[in-house]
């Protein structure tokens, strides 16, 4: 099924404001990815014919990066991407554990959907967290310092409508659609909502400023 004309007209708009960032407009294609998500949820095959035309592109060097990179999705995605690290460090501080039992609690595997649409479950390579591991991503939100418990209340939350609250960045966790317009390049408004760093991560910032620590100076900057 193709777009409305409004909706494709509204898609059309906001690509050309994207392509404007770049030299050449084939540069666009990841953004554009991400805005075809941001209305459909996946890169729809509907999607993919539009970026291709926009673009100038076969619709086969489209889905050629569609399928590459793991953050496109080629069938509807939930509403609420939760990954769990099982990568090494996660793994040996409970990420293994967290994983088993919540595919279980949720009742699906890698990459699968629950029936009402609203979470994907997904087992996540490193997400440069490992001061806070075990760590769940949602949206790509970090949840730091997991249990099976906590990470079992998270997708309680989920079901029930409730917002649910990072341990940094934004206040609260949106949508993947929203998600994808930020990735698409479109500003929500929340950047600065909350804390990039917490203690873990800045203990050894905050030690050098407390030593007088100072960065070596090179030969060229004494010149």
């Amino acid at each position: 099924m193709n777009y409305t004309p409004e909706v494709e007209a509204r898609l059309r708009a906001d690509a050309e404001q994207v392509i404007a960032r770049y030299p050449n407009s084939r540069s666009a294609i990841m953004p554009l990815l991400h805005l075809i998500q941001s209305e459909d949820g996946f890169c729809s095959p509907r999607g993919i014919t539009l970026v291709a035309d926009i673009l100038g592109l076969t619709r086969a060097q489209v889905s050629a990066v569609a399928t590459f990179y793991s953050q496109y999705r080629r069938r509807p995605n939930g509403e609420y991407n939760v990954g769990v690290c099982t990568n090494a460090l996660c793994a040996v501080m409970g990420g293994d554990i967290i994983w088993d039992e919540l595919s279980e609690y949720v009742g699906v595997g890698h990459d699968e959907t629950t029936a009402d649409g609203k979470i994907t479950l997904e087992q996540l390579e490193c997400n440069a967290g490992c001061d806070y591991a075990p760590v769940i991503m949602v949206n790509w939100e970090f949840f730091d310092n997991q249990t099976p418990a906590s990470a079992k209340q998270i997708v309680d939350d989920i079901r029930a409508g409730k917002d649910i609250h990072p341990t940094r960045g934004p206040d609260k966790v949106h949508t993947f659609k929203e998600i994808s317009r930020v990735l698409a390049g479109f500003e929500d408004g929340h950047v600065d909502e909350g804390p990039a760093g917490g203690e873990a991560t800045m203990a050894g910032l905050r030690i050098a400023r407390e030593q007088g620590w100072t960065a070596p100076v090179s030969e060229e900057e004494q010149q």
